[in-house]
């Protein structure tokens, strides 16, 4: 423990803003590929995993530097092993080095005591394949996969010598900085640090921006110039050229466009996931990352429209591979990198058409490889009993559920199509499978919950429990319960948050109702939930508190050993915000920050299901009946 404070109050001493000077003023120093690493073999042996920080995987891209036309940084704001779990890495790593007129490296956020030494030796962030500094490129591409990994880009910046924000960097041949993910459906409290921000799928779009970048800095164009060319492109976002409009109050009323801007910003989708790239030499990590395995997209999109899921709104259409292509790309991929394991993931796998035929067909083409097949994500209502025992013929882990609800009122607030029965019934056959380890979802804090919707959570887990035959028959149930963050583009992005002390007595509550029960439980910290939603709903006055964050010594905010709740309580009162300005109810008609990028689903269909969600009316799974959601043109 003793280490551990250690390295935070040596992390809050070498995260202020001027030690990004430091590394400035020394850059030269480390121009070259083998300066770099001569500098690295001095700190390496003083940092834990340093395996981190050398590259050379198996399957690492290896290309000409100088017959690159542009060469981008895929950055991704978290820990090495968090990172090379990550599918959309896996995909614009092979996508874009597939390509010969590009390169494409990675860099993550050291952990903090890499990060103290190099800051210490002066030395700057780098891409792991040619160990070059990250401003010697063309474009840094970031991915903003959580909300709470924000600070860890701006300390990447810092190490890198790059000024913080876009104003900055107007002159000079600095990269382009460019995110996407699920965070840039509210990009703005990253828009001053951000030239362009990609919304939907990349695999199209980031090839196209590339192309861009590189043509227009082959004949001069000036950087205003290529940022609003590229801003006509489908799918890109410019912040520089969007202005918020606020009213003598200070009331957000909506956002200014320049006159060539598009407005709405429309997300960029691909139609056929058949014809869509996918990476089969993936990069395989000498270290052990959080998954080490093959990962198989079957499908994007999902159409059960449960209203606080941002992912399910954001992927719409439904889209599916083919069975046949995943056989076949499973083959290649485990002969190219000898993993162990293949996880069939999208939203919601069991919602795949074809999964039993696929599951079966991989399980038996993988017998004699010794080769696992697994499907993280079910629903308790496309579970099949023997179509988990397909999955568990070769080994039976746990299985996990998500009522999210303790009881069917909430479920139908929550468009959650999830009985008792139909769980019970489940766990049922699954323990008389052979499974004993059941893990349960829950969300605390959704609109209009209730004590009983608690006393309905420790009821359905011991339910579950006795259905497994208790403690006595071998059963173990875990009931792990997040707070609700209420998300931009979902039926219930108007919604209030809990504030913390209302989250601190709910989970009270129930670990009261479970104290003496076998069933195991597990909740989120509130502070974290809180600051969660502050960045989720923010505006551009966000951008300022990351900034005190960051030179505060916030870092690795996802991480719960390295969130403090101080620093975040001093930063709310030096920016003169408060939580509650972001976590609070919204009327229905008011202007919202992100209201000038589209998703695809109108705006009048969410607050129309938020009413719905008010009436404890249910919405038919799309591929039923048609929601009129306004994806596929036609609306409410």
């Amino acid at each position: 423990m003793g280490g551990l404070l250690l390295m935070r109050r040596e992390a809050r001493e070498l995260t202020s803003g001027n030690m990004s000077c430091k590394i400035d003023g020394m850059i030269s120093k480390y121009n070259e590929p083998a300066q770099l690493r001569q500098a690295l073999d001095r700190v390496l042996p003083a940092v834990v995993k340093p395996g981190r920080y050398v590259g050379g995987e198996w399957n690492m891209a290896r290309k000409d530097w100088a017959a690159a036309k542009v060469r981008m940084a895929f950055l991704f704001p978290d820990v090495y092993e968090v990172a090379m779990s990550n599918l959309a890495l896996r995909i614009l790593y092979g996508l874009v080095n597939d390509d010969p007129r590009f390169l494409c490296e990675r860099a993550f956020a050291p952990w903090p005591d890499m990060a103290a030494k190099m800051r210490e030796e002066g030395i700057p962030l780098y891409g792991l394949e040619s160990f070059r500094p990250l401003r010697a490129f063309d474009a840094l591409g970031a991915t903003l996969q959580y909300e709470l990994s924000y600070t860890n880009i701006l300390h990447m910046l810092d190490l890198a010598g790059i000024p913080r924000r876009s104003e900055q960097r107007r002159e000079g041949k600095w990269p382009w900085l460019i995110a996407g993910g699920p965070g840039a459906y509210n990009p703005e409290p990253l828009a001053p640090f951000f030239d362009l921000f990609l919304l939907g799928d990349g695999e199209e779009l980031l090839p196209a921006v590339l192309e861009q970048i590189g043509a227009d800095a082959g004949r001069g164009a000036p950087r205003p110039e290529t940022l609003r060319r590229l801003a006509g492109r489908r799918g890109v976002y410019a912040p520089a050229l969007y202005t918020p409009v606020v009213d003598g109050r200070g009331v957000f009323q909506g956002v200014r466009a320049e006159t060539s801007a598009p407005a709405p910003v429309q997300k960029a989708a691909v139609t056929d996931l058949d014809k869509t790239y996918f990476p089969i030499r993936c990069l395989v990590p000498y270290n052990e990352t959080v998954h080490d395995r093959v990962v198989l997209e079957v499908m994007r999109g999902c159409t059960r429209g449960c209203r606080f899921c941002q992912a399910g709104m954001t992927g719409r259409p439904l889209r599916e591979r083919a069975p046949e292509l995943l056989r076949r790309q499973a083959r290649e991929i485990v002969q190219a990198t000898g993993y162990e394991e293949i996880s069939l993931v999208s939203l919601s796998t069991g919602d795949y058409s074809e999964v039993g035929g696929l599951l079966r067909a991989l399980t038996a083409d993988m017998a004699g490889l010794g080769v696992n097949v697994s499907l993280p994500s079910l629903r308790v209502d496309s579970f099949d009993v023997n179509l988990a025992a397909e999955v568990g013929k070769t080994r039976k882990s746990g299985l996990t559920f998500a009522p999210e609800a303790g009881t069917q009122r909430l479920r139908d607030v929550i468009n959650k199509g999830v009985r008792d029965e139909d769980l019970l019934r489940t766990v049922a056959a699954a323990f008389a499978a052979g499974w004993s380890n059941i893990k349960l979802y829950y969300m605390i804090g959704l609109p209009t919950e209730t004590k009983e919707d608690l006393d309905g959570i420790a009821a359905q887990a011991e339910a579950v429990l006795a259905a497994g035959g208790g403690r006595r028959g071998g059963a173990r149930v875990t009931v792990s319960v997040s707070t609700f963050v209420p998300k931009p583009h979902t039926p219930f992005q108007w919604a209030a948050q809990d504030d913390r002390d209302t989250i601190l007595a709910k989970q009270a509550y129930l670990r009261e109702k479970l104290r003496r029960s076998p069933v195991r439980l597990q909740y989120h910290d509130a502070d974290m939930s809180v600051a969660e939603a502050a960045l989720a709903r923010g505006d551009r006055r966000v951008a300022r508190l990351l900034e005190v964050l960051a030179d505060d010594g916030a870092m690795f905010d996802s991480w719960s050993e390295w969130f403090r709740p101080e620093i975040w309580r001093e930063a709310f009162r030096k920016t003169n915000l408060s939580a509650g300005d972001f976590t609070g109810a919204r009327d229905l008609a008011a202007a919202l920050p992100w209201d000038h990028l589209s998703a695809g689903v109108a705006k009048e269909f969410l607050r129309a299901e938020a009413l719905k969600a008010e009436r404890g009316e249910k919405t038919a799974d799309c591929r039923l009946v048609c929601g009129l959601c306004g994806v596929c043109g036609d609306s409410v």
